[in-house]
């Protein structure tokens, strides 16, 4: 992942950003439970699939739940050193390529190239709604038929707490929530169809996860 302002990680932002990052035990938590939730939408996909695409990849904290899929892995993320940090941690290098990309201005892959586009915990830094559109755009023309991917739904109480946090910790971090029908005409508008969707923590998380499909001949 890359800063909201479209500026690279540096090398040792990088590092730092790995080291800080899910160490706390809210962030355990979370974690844990987006791991549940991904294994879950991973069976509903089952076998079949051999190219994901994991965009933005950051430093690859998902790179092992994508492999152990058995399915051969490419990380993309605008940042270099978060791709390069991603392939030296990966636990199965021979299966595992990567790539530097804007998601702002397009990916660097054929169409339908990956049977599976992985997006987690990114739309929430997107604050341009043309920008939001014209990446899930992508997102339909590289994947092959499913996608996985999280948005932040307009949440009050997840929003009252990050203003908490903001003013007694003083973290700038801005995320951007959006209504579902919203995000789901977004969706659409780049065929894809929601198959399932999980909220993180119902009612207190803004993060939902979503499984879609790419719709054909209509259905």
């Amino acid at each position: 992942m890359s800063s909201s302002a479209n500026v690279p990680f540096r090398k040792h932002e990088v590092e730092d950003y790995e080291r800080r990052r899910y160490r706390g035990l809210d962030q355990k938590i979370v974690h844990g439970r987006e791991m549940r939730i991904l294994r879950r939408f991973f069976r509903r996909i089952g076998p079949g699939p051999e190219r994901i695409l994991d965009v933005p990849c950051g430093y690859g904290r998902f790179s092992g739940l994508c492999l152990g899929q058995g399915l051969a892995l490419s990380g993309a993320d605008l940042s270099f050193h978060m791709v390069r940090r991603a392939l030296d941690a990966s636990p199965e290098p021979a299966r595992h390529s990567g790539a530097v990309a804007d998601l702002k201005t397009g990916l660097p892959f054929k169409d339908g190239a990956f049977e599976v586009i992985f997006s987690m915990r990114f739309f929430h830094h997107v604050h341009d709604p043309d920008d939001r559109r014209r990446i899930l755009a992508e997102f339909g023309r590289v994947s092959g038929r499913w996608a996985i991917v999280s948005f932040y739904r307009m949440n009050g109480l997840h929003g009252l707490q990050r203003l908490i946090r903001r003013r007694l910790f003083g973290k700038k971090t801005k995320i951007n929530m959006v209504s579902w029908s919203e995000f789901k005409r977004d969706l659409e508008a780049a065929g894809f169809a929601v198959r399932k969707k999980k909220a993180l923590i119902a009612g207190i998380h803004a993060q939902h996860i979503l499984l879609l499909e790419k719709v054909r001949n209509g259905s």
